[in-house]
């Protein structure tokens, strides 16, 4: 069997879907940096010095989901070890601070005002910890497993757990990442752990410099095993290079294992990830964000940013603005289809479950063409002619990932013309162009792994 062929036959479980699903979300950059104004800490500030006067979690939840952002993640602690919540295993936390006499718990807080706006809520972990003086010890491990235990048995739901294992080279220490994902498991099952992590993929930067094309099923060695190691690959990388192609025929033709390994891309609002006064210019703009969301969640990636309240505790209003707007710019241009009421046609079906009509239903249905169809297609035609400047298609990822080219065109004058070219799809790809007007488009997959499933199709 061809490596393409092992590729198209390899799945997503549940808790990996339902992470797709979330897309676009906010992770909270708020701790004892916020202080120092330093974004790494050297852990020897005094837990004091914590002390937010005006905190409000709920405007953040706010803020969030007023940019059509579906979950909210906390950092837990950073680097420097000071924990924003109330935990037994350090005094180094929030309880020997003065916020509301130390009883103040910041991840309680954020994960009460995440579900009062209907937000998934999650955690980042990292597993450096420049305070703690059992780091590179051998009793560090259970100082990180007590951790790990109290922040995924105490704030209700998870749906993902961010577990960062950047250690500036200073880990001397084998962690047990396999005991790890177990606790995890154990107590989260639905709940995805990524970047180190068997479940999601890190881009490769944090600049939103993304690839072309995004394969959810990649080989093996560009992901964890369930025991936390990385699988040997018989193509060799270089170390620390963003590599531009990991899941074409071409760059898997050698490998002969794989892994559904979503792509998940972290960036900040702002130049740093802890607020800083004087990059309060740096914020972006909101023609930024919805390059970024299209460049990211509309090529078959998750998109995390990052948000850096101030000292008090607060988003700047600017900001504040700047994701109000790019949330309706999204809720408008995705909140409707064009294509709801039209009529949908394919050059064949493979009975009438798999349906073509089924591509605008926005549920789990979709449309498989018959296996004798070489080059299927789809025709939806609008009630009427429409402008709209973004197609959107989405395959069944539950049965894998198999779209590698296709190609949108519309009917111009009773003529085909094409309107985008594309390649791989996978959760989510969204062909960007110049606003055109017809009654008619097409969608002609031209090359595919075993079987097309196309779940959905929006125009806009």
């Amino acid at each position: 069997m061809k490596s393409y062929e092992i590729a198209a036959d390899i799945k997503p479980d549940e808790r990996q879907i339902k992470w797709q699903d979330a897309e676009f979300y906010a992770i909270i950059y708020y701790g004892m940096n916020t202080f120092t104004v330093r974004e790494i800490g050297d852990g020897f500030a005094v837990p004091e010095m914590f002390y937010p006067e005006n905190i409000n979690t709920d405007e953040w939840a706010q803020a969030v989901k007023d940019c059509n952002m579906n979950g909210m993640v906390i950092t837990a602690k950073h680097y420097d070890g000071f924990c924003n919540w109330q935990t037994d295993t350090t005094d180094y936390c929030v309880k020997n601070s003065n916020w509301l006499d130390g009883k103040g718990d910041l991840v309680q807080m954020v994960a009460e005002s995440a579900r009062k706006e209907s937000l998934k809520f999650g955690i980042y972990y990292p597993i450096w910890d420049r305070h703690e003086k059992k780091f590179n010890t051998p009793e560090y491990y259970t100082y990180l497993q007590q951790q790990i235990t109290e922040l995924v048995t105490s704030y209700g739901e998870l749906f993902c757990f961010y577990l960062d294992d950047r250690c500036d080279d200073t880990i001397e220490i084998d962690i047990d990442y396999k005991a790890i994902y177990r606790i995890i498991r154990e107590h989260q099952p639905d709940c995805a752990i990524t970047f180190r992590g068997p479940d999601g993929r890190w881009l490769g930067n944090s600049r939103g410099v993304t690839r072309e094309c995004e394969w959810s099923c990649v080989p093996a060695s560009y992901t964890y095993d369930e025991d936390g190691t990385v699988p040997y690959s018989k193509k060799q990388k270089k170390s620390g290079v963003m590599e531009i192609d990991i899941g074409s025929r071409k760059a898997i033709k050698k490998e002969t294992e794989f892994r559904w390994a979503p792509c998940e891309v972290i960036i900040p609002m702002r130049k740093g990830w802890f607020y800083k006064k004087d990059e309060d210019y740096s914020s972006k703009t909101k023609d930024k964000l919805l390059d970024l969301y299209m460049r990211t969640v509309g090529n078959n990636s998750n998109l995390m940013l990052g948000l850096a309240p101030d000292k008090r505790g607060k988003l700047t209003d600017t900001e504040m603005q700047i994701l109000k707007s790019t949330g309706h710019d999204l809720k408008v241009v995705f909140g409707y289809n064009l294509l709801k009421d039209g009529k949908t046609t394919a050059s064949s079906e493979l009975s009438g479950l798999y349906k073509a009509e089924n591509v605008t239903a926005d549920d789990d249905s979709f449309w498989t063409p018959d296996s004798a169809d070489k080059k299927p297609e789809l025709i939806i035609e609008f009630d009427k002619t429409e402008m709209f400047d973004k197609v959107l298609i989405m395959e069944n990822i539950r049965n894998g990932q198999h779209i590698e080219k296709f190609t949108v065109y519309i009917d111009v004058k009773g003529k085909w013309k094409k309107y985008a070219d594309g390649k791989a799809i996978g959760h989510k790809k969204i062909c960007n162009g110049k606003p055109v007007e017809s009654k008619r488009i097409k969608i002609v997959f031209k090359k595919y792994r075993k079987t097309p499933e196309i779940r959905y199709i929006l125009a806009n």
